[in-house]
């Protein structure tokens, strides 16, 4: 199991130093998402200063921009990190792309199928050099002369990973795509019964096996180096399950659970600005459901525990207060065979 670091925010003259501190400590993949920065600057920054990490987005707005401006910055990635790029798309929610973006909502899961096999049509021609002729529903790239290839970088295409939550985008994850990066906002009863089922259907429709599909998992984590610690760490969750919960879009995660009355209150209350009284509806059965808590020597084994057995790679939060020998067996128990 690898284990990731996700950043969100961070300016980009200070991402370099952030990811020597990440590599140090023993970080396996630094992904950024798209918050307040381009998160594809923002892996320019990061690339130059990585070593041996994996460095990824997740996620890249996919919509709002063209597959052939996405192929360029994604080529030019894996050439800067030799290999080491992944690119993670996610379709946003239709309020942010319409109203933020500016551009019209798409079916996603049908656009997002067609998104990435544009982005593979353009990497093969650069790669082979066969005539470029994708012709798709929502977007045609059908020209593509010397003066616009870019040179052979010798690595290969970049792996695309799709964040998907709903049954329908997890299917056109495991027909297309390298990996699937699920939301934080997951459970593993959701996990085992929504997300796997799925990726196993959209695989096995383009004849691929499940096992060549990544699953990423970021997790919410609860623990400290003292009690103060922990209860810091878990209000701070506790207010992000809540956010969560208040969307629409991932109400299907607290329905399987029987908790659609709390998505009511928590949306109900984030229409009318309330967002300091959310956090309080979420009692420590949710709190444990969602997030995995206990002291830092529990914390790697209580996630293999958990999931060992289907992700590939996990996130944690990268500002947990817990000394680094703490950190350091977490990593290890984490990586530890199962």
């Amino acid at each position: 199991m690898k284990v990731d670091a996700v950043t969100l925010g961070a300016p980009l003259a200070d991402t370099p130093d952030v990811v020597r501190d990440l590599e140090q400590r023993g970080y396996d993949g630094w992904f950024v998402g798209e918050t307040t920065h381009d998160p594809l600057l923002a892996c320019v920054a990061a690339g130059s200063a990585a070593q041996r990490m994996e460095i990824g987005t997740a996620i890249t707005v996919a919509f709002p921009r063209s597959p052939m401006h996405v192929a360029y910055a994604a080529h030019d990635l894996q050439a800067l990190t030799q290999g080491r790029f992944v690119l993670g798309l996610g379709s946003q929610i239709k309020p942010h792309i319409e109203k933020r973006f500016g551009t019209p909502w798409p079916r996603p899961a049908s656009r997002m199928r067609e998104y990435v096999e544009a982005l593979t049509a353009i990497w093969r021609s650069w790669e082979t050099g066969e005539k470029l002729s994708f012709r798709g529903e929502y977007s045609r790239h059908t020209l593509m002369t010397p003066f616009f290839t870019p040179p052979d970088h010798g690595h290969g295409a970049p792996k695309v990973f799709i964040a998907a939550v709903g049954p329908k985008m997890t299917e056109v994850t495991g027909e297309v795509a390298d990996g699937v990066l699920c939301h934080g906002f997951t459970t593993e009863r959701y996990l085992r019964e929504v997300t796997l089922p799925s990726l196993a259907a959209g695989a096995a429709r383009t004849g691929r096996d499940l096992g060549e599909v990544q699953v990423s998992l970021p997790l919410f984590v609860v623990t400290g180096r003292d009690d103060a610690a922990t209860e810091e760490a878990a209000a701070k969750v506790r207010g992000q399950i809540a956010f969560y919960g208040s969307t629409p879009a991932y109400r299907a995660v607290l329905d399987l659970h029987g908790w659609g009355e709390l998505h009511e209150q928590l949306h109900e209350l984030s229409v009318r600005g309330d967002w300091g009284e959310m956090p309080a509806l979420i009692d420590d059965e949710v709190l444990h459901t969602f997030a995995v808590v206990g002291t830092p020597d529990e914390v790697g084994g209580a996630i293999r525990e958990r999931f060992g057995d289907v992700a590939d790679r996990v996130s944690l939060a990268t500002d947990l207060d817990v000394d680094a020998a703490s950190w350091e067996r977490t990593l290890t128990d984490l990586r530890a065979r199962n």
